[in-house]
């Protein structure tokens, strides 16, 4: 009898009362992004993932789409939170993030978040490379070679000479393999790049580190205002407190200088 009502209503025009009912019924039927799980154990803490993160910062005007999800998985990357990082490298390729500048970003935290990091990022690449048909040839190919790196890159540099007598190993490698090879990559842009290491120094904590990339990064086209967008975003996937200290290095670094 349930099959043959509503075979029945299929056939039927909805009365007023229950075409004003229809939209409602999908709407309360649509998935939220907090999913079940927080709806059930956390119903605070889903309603501030529906309508505050997915419902006003996601969709924010400050920062693209695109930039948002290289910044986030950056951050997952850095903290090694594979888990997450599911979701949001499938939802970084949906906004336009291609799959070479996704791997040059796991190449390049490979060095600013350690080898364990990235390496443990391997398996959610693969699996979504995989479901996704990704054309692993086109990673093969060779990267070409950006120009020597902009004046504001000298300034990282300094901080690493004053340990050159203490650690020559690392300098040297600082100087050949950081600056002259992989900030040269074109996997990514350097303004990408600047975006990737900002969002990772920020996850892990290390907002003392931020003022050479942040110098870059604006030297290399991202402005102040994107910048603080995308800390303000990470908020919510690194915490307040270090989103509080890396603005604070923001602030005190471009001020009025930085572009808007």
């Amino acid at each position: 009898m349930l099959f043959a009502g509503a075979a029945h209503a299929q056939t039927q025009s909805p009365t007023g009362a229950q075409a004003q009912r229809a939209p409602e019924a999908q709407q309360q039927a649509s998935p939220r992004p907090s999913g079940p799980l927080q709806q059930k154990v956390a119903p605070g803490l889903a309603r501030y993932t529906d309508e505050v993160l997915f419902g006003e910062v996601w969709p924010g005007a400050g920062l693209s789409p695109r930039d948002r999800s290289l910044a986030v998985i950056s951050a997952l990357i850095a903290t090694n939170k594979p888990a997450q990082l599911q979701g949001h490298l499938g939802r970084a390729l949906a906004n336009g993030v291609t799959p070479v500048e996704a791997s040059g970003a796991l190449t390049h935290l490979a060095f600013y978040a350690g080898w364990p990091s990235a390496v443990s990022a391997l398996e959610v690449y693969d699996r979504l490379y995989t479901a996704r048909n990704v054309d692993v040839a086109v990673l093969q190919a060779a990267v070409p070679t950006l120009p020597p790196s902009s004046p504001e890159a000298a300034e990282g540099r300094s901080v690493t000479l004053q340990v050159g007598t203490v650690a020559p190993k690392f300098t040297n490698l600082t100087d050949r393999v950081i600056d002259a090879d992989l900030w040269r990559r074109s996997d990514l842009s350097v303004r990408d790049r600047s975006l990737v290491t900002i969002a990772a120094l920020m996850a892990m904590g290390d907002a003392d580190l931020l003022e050479p990339y942040l110098r870059r990064g604006v030297g290399a086209g991202l402005t102040r205002d994107q910048i603080a967008e995308a800390l303000t975003h990470l908020a919510f996937y690194a915490g307040w407190g270090k989103a509080t200290k890396a603005l604070a290095v923001v602030s005190r670094t471009l001020g009025a200088e930085g572009s808007r």
